[in-house]
């Protein structure tokens, strides 16, 4: 079977989940036998630190030439040529540091063109995608990262003959940015081209009941494959960490609830009932964020704890590691509901438990995995609360972790996701 696997970059700045969860389905999808895929790349670069090696070089959809097409219609009728000058590899770089790939304000019309299936300013661009398909072997399966890009792999789907599968993520995070009424339109819209997709795959039960009831997708079209990854080796973890530390490992911004962290952790450090009690974060940010990172640095020295705190420059290869190895717990006190939280997955994997609100996936995956703890109400002060309590035991916290590690180890494994995303594939070329 070959898949052609349509993703959108999204640069290197940052830990991205949905990012780490498609290089994670491509890489073990290649180790199956019988299984030929070809990663593509849509808007940007993709980046090494999420992405790996898996993926390919050549973007199609390139964000330069689609943005300046949506603002300036002069540039609709550009030759092609015009088109390869603004996504070279250097456009498109200095475009992957920008804040605003990250965000929807100003892209609010792009994106209702991506889901919508009939826009004809695509058809050079899906011609050129197709071409390439093509020449490199065709495909038996088309799947696409995300519902956002729907329009685009269902004009694919008829110039190849070949199905779509579309996987679901956080679109909510992206459209619950847009301006109104841009913002209604993108889930009618989705709702309404929803029936040229053939099936769909969400990595969880919260967020597949989330999507059907925003967009009114059938159940039966939706199957439910949790992300996985593989647990670290032994030798790569050490015991528990000299100093009591928490740890965050996300992009660093407000919605992930970086601001609710550093609040928790500065109530217990006032309360001082955990001595040289430290804060470490890891996961990158963008140039939007730099404000916001500035606010809670400020905050932090006001309160005299600046010093408490160690700020990871990387979050992926050795950093990654020296990161988990420090750290008692991790914390991502999201202010949305999150589709699933893979990072999750990346602390239980080296033996770290996980504290995280009762919400979205959170507690699908602590009660599975057995490696975390879920507080409730969602409050900055039940969140310090807890994290005072589960502290006061590092050695019980750490067997918390070390079976959560070991649970997810016989639970979630990589080649079980792969083997139920094909299941997903021979299900989607049955309904041709």
């Amino acid at each position: 079977m070959k898949v052609t696997y349509l993703i959108p970059g999204s640069g290197d700045n940052f830990y991205c989940d949905n990012c780490q969860r498609d290089t994670l389905y491509v890489s073990w999808l290649k180790k199956l036998e019988d299984i030929e895929v070809s990663a593509i790349p849509l808007y940007l670069p993709p980046g090494e630190k999420n992405f790996g090696s898996e993926i390919g070089k050549e973007i199609f959809f390139g964000a330069v030439s689609l943005y300046l097409k949506e603002k300036v219609p002069l540039f609709k009728s550009m030759p092609s040529f015009v088109d390869k000058i603004l996504d070279s590899p250097a456009m498109l770089g200095f475009a992957a540091k920008q804040a605003g790939t990250t965000n929807p304000d100003g892209l609010e019309k792009t994106t209702l063109s991506m889901i919508r299936t009939n826009d004809p300013s695509r058809k050079n661009e899906i011609k050129r995608l197709s071409d390439f398909i093509a020449k490199s072997g065709g495909t038996d399966v088309i799947h696409i990262s995300n519902a956002l890009i729907m329009g685009l792999a269902v004009q694919l789907k008829y110039a190849l003959g070949k199905p779509v599968v579309c996987s679901l993520q956080n679109e909510d995070d992206w459209i619950n940015e847009m301006k109104e009424p841009y913002q209604t339109q993108a889930w009618e819209l989705i709702a309404e081209e929803e029936k040229h997709i053939d099936l769909f795959i969400s990595p969880s039960e919260y967020f597949k009941n989330f999507i059907i009831s925003k967009t009114g997708i059938h159940p039966d079209k939706i199957f439910v494959v949790p992300s996985a990854l593989e647990v670290v080796p032994e030798e790569m973890m050490k015991s528990i960490p000299e100093s009591p530390s928490i740890g965050f490992y996300s992009r660093l911004n407000a919605m992930n609830g970086l601001d609710r962290l550093i609040d928790a952790f500065i109530i217990l450090k006032k309360r001082n009932t955990h001595p040289g009690l430290k804060l470490h974060l890891s996961g990158g940010y963008t140039s939007d964020e730099k404000g916001f990172i500035k606010e809670q640095t400020t905050k932090l020295k006001n309160e005299g704890f600046e010093n408490d705190v160690i700020l990871y420059n990387a979050f992926s290869g050795a950093q990654k590691q020296s990161f988990f190895n420090s750290i008692d717990l991790l914390s991502v006190p999201v202010k949305k509901y999150d589709a699933f939280g893979l990072y999750l997955l990346e602390a239980i994997s080296f033996g770290v438990p996980v504290v995280q609100p009762n919400t979205g996936a959170f507690i699908e995956i602590v009660e599975s995995s057995q490696g975390g703890v879920i507080y409730s109400p969602d409050t900055i002060e039940k969140l310090a609360d807890t994290l005072d309590e589960v502290l006061r035991d590092r050695e019980a916290l750490r067997k918390m972790g070390l079976k959560g590690r070991e649970t997810i180890n016989e639970s979630y494994t990589p080649k079980a996701m792969a083997l139920g995303i094909i299941e997903v594939y021979k299900k989607a070329l049955g309904k041709l």
